[in-house]
């Protein structure tokens, strides 16, 4: 199947694995990419060095066009794009930042760069900076989806761009594929499917979690990370979604991050006490949640660990590899496109 994204970022197949944090990790990265799709390492959780390791990680992998994903808000991202730059690698996207110098530094060696917006806003100002494509993140999708579906925002942002469009939040099948592609997209990102598949590294228990799960078992607060995310319900998830971190306990944790990302803890604590103690809170409250994602993905800990899912969890009851997924999906999307043909 062709389209402009497939085109512009020399894969097969218009689908794409984004950079979910301790899941998009070099094995399943590689494992998209070879399957014919595009799959983005997740840098948030790595350190500068580590994102370099990953990088070399997924070249002994695959020979296939791959990326990196950058959330810019997060401490120690802008080191990590530098990292991406700096290797060169095929395509980088990048979110919750201003990525100009990121479109400059890879236009240097003929990279490409994806944008994930949320808004009409959001994706002109992308394609004013020369973005190769927009990433396009609806209500229905894991972690920071917008406020409006998919539905409504993908043909919204179409008729105001003609960047290809890649649709996430909602899409888990064949059907999904036809559907995005008739709104006007070009390709989807699939992140709760990827997570259910042999070679993601979500642990067993949580696998089942998801595959137990139905589409209205999800959580969507600002409480977690400090901006609007959606989180697999659990018992866990509702107390840490039940109120936002007062800023003492912001201060304490955003120590814990910056030595996690091994940054100097008075770069991150006094630089964001100077400039703005919400910025510091916000702060805080991803490296909170970052661990808690850890131990839900890493550990199947529910009891301390929280799981950001979209939706479409709903509509996922097994663990495929990639390579079966993706052949599926497929053979679904031909099939729909034949039965509505003949309505």
């Amino acid at each position: 199947m062709k389209t402009s994204f497939t085109e512009t970022f020399g894969v097969e197949r218009p689908l794409v694995c984004p950079g979910m944090s301790y899941i998009a990790v070099p094995e399943l990265v590689a494992a998209v990419s070879n399957a014919g799709g595009l799959g983005i390492l997740a840098s948030g959780p790595l350190s500068p060095q580590a994102t370099r390791e990953a990088i070399h990680r997924i070249r002994k992998l695959t020979d296939r066009p791959f990326g990196v994903g950058c959330t810019l808000m997060m401490p120690g991202a802008a080191d990590n794009a530098k990292v991406a730059l700096e290797e060169q690698v095929p395509v980088i996207n990048f979110s919750l930042g201003k990525g100009d110098w990121i479109v400059e530094g890879a236009r240097r060696y003929g990279g490409k760069v994806i944008a994930t917006v949320v808004t009409e806003k959001h994706a002109q100002s992308a394609e004013r900076i020369g973005v190769d494509a927009l990433l396009v993140t609806g209500h229905e999708a894991a972690a920071h989806g917008g406020e409006v579906t998919s539905l409504v925002l993908v043909p919204a942002i179409r008729r105001v761009s003609q960047l290809p469009i890649i649709a996430a939040g909602g899409f888990a099948d064949g059907a999904g594929l036809l559907a995005a592609l008739a709104l006007g997209a070009d390709a989807v990102a699939m992140g709760s499917r990827l997570a259910m598949t042999q070679e993601s590294p979500v642990h067993d228990r949580t696998k089942g979690l998801i595959r137990d799960k139905s589409v209205n078992d999800t959580i969507y607060s600002r409480n977690f990370d400090g901006l609007y995310c959606r989180v697999m319900d659990t018992p866990t998830a509702r107390r840490a979604t039940r109120r936002p971190l007062g800023l003492a306990t912001a201060a304490w944790r955003s120590m814990g991050q910056a030595r996690r990302m091994q940054m100097p803890v008075g770069k991150v604590v006094l630089g964001g006490l100077l400039r703005q103690p919400q910025a510091l809170r916000q702060l805080a409250q991803f490296g909170a949640a970052t661990e808690s994602i850890r131990l839900a993905i890493e550990d199947g800990n529910h009891e301390r660990g929280v799981q950001l899912i979209g939706q479409v969890q709903g509509l996922i009851d097994d663990v495929p590899s990639v390579g079966e997924l993706f052949e599926r999906i497929m053979a679904e999307a031909l099939a729909t496109r034949e039965r509505l043909a003949g309505l």
